[in-house]
């Protein structure tokens, strides 16, 4: 799906919203989004997880701050689609996604900010730890671990972990 440099300003001109480049985006994303999905998804998901990526990519785009980081994010719009239409396939969804876009349309950015300072303060030291560490200070999962001193599959169960505790606060308020 590496969306080579020369459709850079085509991205760049759906995210200050020209209509035609978004829907031209969209055209050149599709075929990559589909493999990408037939090899995550269950086969009964693909078109689901296709369809519901692009409406993300629409939506969203212009959220994007890093050129360069689009074919990743893309990916990781498509593989939490796939996952998300799996746990509801087999009935192990404990949060909704659509539960999730609600509150957050909901809020302001500064009851988000409240809300997220809260759920923080509410964490363990460690969790909280972990947290600030990967999401503010931006390290990677390999700095995590050798900064807190365990493994890297530790570091990720502990960030999974913390971030789990995060959302149930913020969901169950």
């Amino acid at each position: 799906m590496a969306l080579a440099e020369k459709h850079y300003p085509l991205i760049e001109a759906a995210q200050i919203g020209d209509p035609a480049a978004l829907d031209r985006l969209l055209q050149v994303c599709q075929p990559d989004i589909r493999r990408y999905a037939q090899r995550n998804c269950l086969m009964s998901d693909v078109d689901d997880a296709v369809q519901e990526t692009l409406i993300i990519l629409s939506r969203r785009v212009q959220s994007l701050r890093v050129l360069v980081a689009f074919s990743s994010w893309l990916f990781t719009i498509v593989r939490r689609e796939c996952r998300r239409l799996e746990r509801h396939v087999f009935g192990i969804d404990h949060y909704d996604e659509q539960e999730a876009e609600h509150w957050l349309a909901a809020r302001s950015v500064d009851l988000l900010r409240l809300d997220l300072v809260r759920a923080l303060e509410s964490l363990p030291p460690h969790y909280r730890e972990i947290i600030l560490l990967r999401d503010f200070e931006e390290l990677s999962i390999h700095e995590l671990a050798q900064q807190l001193a365990l493994t890297s599959a530790a570091a990720k169960s502990r960030l999974h972990r913390a971030r789990q505790l995060m959302r149930e606060y913020l969901l169950e308020e």
